[in-house]
């Protein structure tokens, strides 16, 4: 029987509304198991989830049935639902509007598993806007900043 076969690895970015550092160490490894959770759920592969108080980085292998655009939405308004419910942050969290997806081969699936295991290391030398421009460069996605993140200074 015919069937459709692929290997589509999306690595997936997006930021608190705000850019504020609002995940905290107390429980984002919480958070980042919820939303490997969401992803397994719609029954995509969740390679690894992790991130920084600020952003999130979530590399997926996505089957062509799901458009990703309809995941992340998902991921989103699931983990602030999540984090409200949970009361993990004062007020209301949000996630804001907008994400970057990155698509890799599979010979780039063990090197993009530890950039994103290290966000700590990495973002010791480099913001997360410095990071985050980088990413539309290297994979030459136009675009013009005033459209990006609302950045925070510092």
């Amino acid at each position: 029987m015919p069937g459709t076969f692929s290997q589509i690895y999306i690595q997936v970015v997006f930021a608190v509304k705000g850019r504020q550092n609002l995940i905290a160490q107390s429980w984002k490894d919480n958070l980042y198991k919820y939303i490997s959770g969401i992803i397994k759920g719609k029954g995509q592969k969740s390679i690894i989830v992790n991130g920084m108080p600020d952003h999130i980085h979530v590399f997926i292998g996505l089957k062509p049935s799901m458009a990703i655009s309809d995941l992340v939405r998902d991921i989103k308004n699931n983990s602030s639902k999540f984090i409200n419910e949970n009361k993990f942050v004062k007020g209301n969290f949000s996630w804001q509007e907008g994400y970057g997806a990155f698509s890799y081969s599979q010979s780039h699936i063990d090197n993009v598993y530890h950039y994103i295991l290290n966000q700590e290391k990495h973002h010791k030398k480099r913001t997360f806007r410095e990071e985050y421009i980088d990413f539309l460069k290297k994979f030459e996605i136009e675009h013009d900043e005033k459209y990006l993140f609302e950045w925070v200074d510092g």
